[in-house]
């Protein structure tokens, strides 16, 4: 009777430490279309590996860094250069392999492992509407109308005023100022409906967002080379990673298979043909024979 009570309490607790250990993996991720779309992605594809998954995303850029940092998060999407400016602080100009090499090695010694980088990436943009572009081809030609008095309305997310790879930064690489009264804050979805109903004369984008061509927008041309590269990449907590390594191998094969055309088009699906992001994250991962 006592080796099968044993037996039973063994069995129990091993139960209750693989149900533990399931619950502990997180993938956590922004509050914009394309970190949704990859939190969905991530979760469904792990959980077709076996793995137990609770997705917490919708988060603030520095929130879910901190949440991968204090172990509330295992697993989240990063953009090298968001870590590179401004989680390390780094202001010297690199390349994309350069970035990368960075942000692996300095994130390294915080428990944080940078996975296989994709080829997305989802650099900032600054937009206008192609049939009234304000005279406006580049940056500089921005910096020059506002540096002449031109009060163009230029929508912008919370975060950009704040960050070093953002406002603060683009100003003194153009050596310019757009003026509180011109920046008119706002969700990062937003921005492209305000921009295209005419409310904003510009607006912050992101490269990779698939309203740019569906909406008739241009891109200003970064002609001074200030946003770095993003190179979308999973980031995993270490720890995590050699508790179970072949979350490595599993994360680097969807990573193989983002590109610029893949992202811009998946978010295409969402914002333009308003498709929801969970039938866009199976219908890529079906399409990849990943489900």
């Amino acid at each position: 009777m006592y080796k099968n009570l044993a037996k039973a309490a063994v069995a129990s607790l091993a139960f209750v430490a693989g149900s533990a250990q399931a619950a502990e993996l997180k993938v956590g991720g922004k509050g914009f279309t394309e970190q949704l779309l990859i939190a969905e992605i991530t979760t469904q594809y792990l959980e077709t590996k076996g793995h137990d998954i609770e997705k917490l995303d919708g988060m603030g850029t520095s929130v879910v860094r901190a949440a991968l940092e204090n172990g509330q998060v295992d697993i989240y999407w990063e953009y090298t250069g968001t870590s590179l400016i401004t989680f390390n602080k780094v202001e010297e100009s690199l390349n994309s392999e350069e970035t990368y090499a960075r942000v692996k090695e300095l994130d390294a010694a915080k428990g944080i492992t940078w996975l296989a980088p994709s080829t997305a990436n989802s650099t900032y943009a600054i937009a206008v509407r192609t049939a009234d572009n304000k005279g406006l081809a580049t940056i500089s030609d921005l910096a020059a109308s506002y540096n002449k008095g031109d009060n163009f309305k230029f929508g912008v997310n919370a975060e950009f005023p704040k960050r070093p790879d953002g406002l603060p930064g683009l100003q003194d690489k153009y050596e310019f100022k757009a003026g509180r009264a011109n920046l008119v804050a706002m969700q990062t979805g937003l921005i492209y409906q305000a921009l295209k109903e005419e409310q904003l004369d510009l607006g912050l984008v992101f490269a990779l967002d698939g309203r740019i061509e569906a909406f008739d927008f241009t891109v200003l041309e970064d002609d001074k080379g200030f946003f770095p590269n993003y190179a979308l990449t999973p980031t995993i907590r270490t720890e995590v990673l050699e508790a179970n390594p072949e979350l490595g191998e599993q994360l680097n094969a969807l990573s193989a298979l983002l590109d610029d055309t893949v992202m811009r088009g998946l978010n295409a699906r969402v914002d333009v043909e308003k498709v929801t992001v969970e039938d866009v994250a199976t219908e890529f991962l079906t399409s990849n024979g990943l489900l």
